[in-house]
């Protein structure tokens, strides 16, 4: 990016911030980031240059900004340190505790985003969110399993923020419990493989005559 584009990019977050406080009022909308760029002496010609667009634009950058955020804390850490799970773990936690005065805001802005219209947009948000978890993590993976994770960490990641959303706990420890276990059944999916990999090897090594018996079983069957 040039210095200019950087400026921009900075200018955007800051609005971005400054509108939060007024989403759980207005939504994502014009009128809340209008009074957010109120909040911070800038004019509603300003706010509209520097983001155009409507919700799910605005929504998009909140995102990015989160991510921002995220590994600014995460470089932060000794994450080499830890075990994969750990890693992950505290991904997770630190990327919705980012939030964690601001539920209203996410919850708006996960149902604006449930909508059918923006699920390419959905879809593309959270990819970016758990790539960038992964990233941080350590993960250098280039085959089929640089989507797996993704795919297994989105599914683990939403719930999560689900769960995060109507938890009253103290220090929202049933949401790292919650997370433990989703965490615990993808780390047992690649044990479950190896099994039936396992399992299917010893199958092809018996006799033809065999083979063909047990093939006429689950015909019969």
């Amino acid at each position: 990016m040039t210095d200019a584009q950087l400026a921009l990019e900075e200018k955007r977050d800051q609005l971005i911030e400054a509108m939060l406080p007024h989403v759980p009022f207005d939504g994502w909308t014009r009128a809340a980031l209008y009074m957010g760029a109120e909040d911070i002496n800038l004019t509603r010609k300003d706010a509209d240059r520097i983001l155009p667009g409507g919700p799910v634009d605005l929504i998009l950058q909140f995102y990015h900004l989160n991510t921002v955020k995220m590994n600014q804390e995460l470089a932060t850490l000794d994450l080499p340190s830890m075990k994969i799970r750990e890693r992950i773990a505290t991904a997770v936690k630190t990327r919705i505790l980012l939030n964690k005065d601001q539920k209203d805001a996410v919850r708006k802005a996960m149902s604006v985003m449930a909508m059918p219209q923006n699920a390419i947009h959905s879809t593309k948000a959270m990819f970016n969110a758990v790539d960038a978890m992964w990233y941080a993590a350590g993960d250098n993976a280039t085959d089929w399993n640089y989507y797996s994770k993704r795919g297994l960490l989105s599914g683990v990641y939403s719930s999560t923020l689900l769960y995060w959303l109507d938890d009253k706990s103290d220090d929202n420890q049933a949401t790292w419990e919650f997370l433990d276990r989703r965490i615990g059944d993808v780390m047992k999916i690649p044990q479950l493989k190896a099994k039936a990999t396992g399992f299917l090897n010893k199958l092809s090594g018996l006799p033809k005559l065999r083979r063909s018996a047990i093939n006429r079983m689950k015909v019969k069957a």
